[in-house]
């Protein structure tokens, strides 16, 4: 019984080898490719291999993305989140560009005046370097 399975695979790997036969390349004088079992006589033919299967061409494959598969309930929280977080970041960037300015007036005019307690009054250096330092502080915690 085993030698009839061992013979009987044996065969059978032969056999795929034996129907794949040799297969021949060539062009002919008016430049068009030709394919063939038996290679042209006075033509030079190159033998192509046929035990190998082409190569295939790598397709990106479509991943399902997470709101692809989330339900409706889930798609509608995130995009509320998105939202949120858009807002946050046009809020953060308009108070850094406003401590930005800020700083810029402190550093470029020795003479700022501020309104403090309704009443306008010029800062003294102590004040403004303060106001300085605290500029640059805000700065470089919530501004990139």
């Amino acid at each position: 019984m085993r030698r009839m399975i061992l013979t009987s695979s044996l065969l059978l790997a032969l056999s795929a080898s034996a129907m794949a036969s040799q297969v021949y390349k060539w062009v002919d004088a008016q430049g068009v490719t030709h394919f063939g079992a038996q290679p042209p006589q006075g033509q030079q033919a190159t033998t192509i291999n046929t035990a190998a299967p082409p190569a295939k061409t790598a397709e990106p494959v479509a991943t399902p993305t997470f709101e692809d598969i989330a339900d409706p309930e889930q798609a509608a929280i995130d995009e509320k989140v998105k939202q949120q977080i858009a807002t946050q970041e046009a809020e953060r960037k308009k108070y850094c560009e406003t401590v930005r300015t800020n700083l810029s007036q402190l550093e470029n005019n020795p003479r700022v005046r501020m309104e403090v307690d309704g009443e306008v009054r010029r800062l003294n250096e102590e004040e403004r370097q303060q106001r300085i330092s605290e500029a640059k502080q805000a700065i470089g915690k919530n501004c990139k």
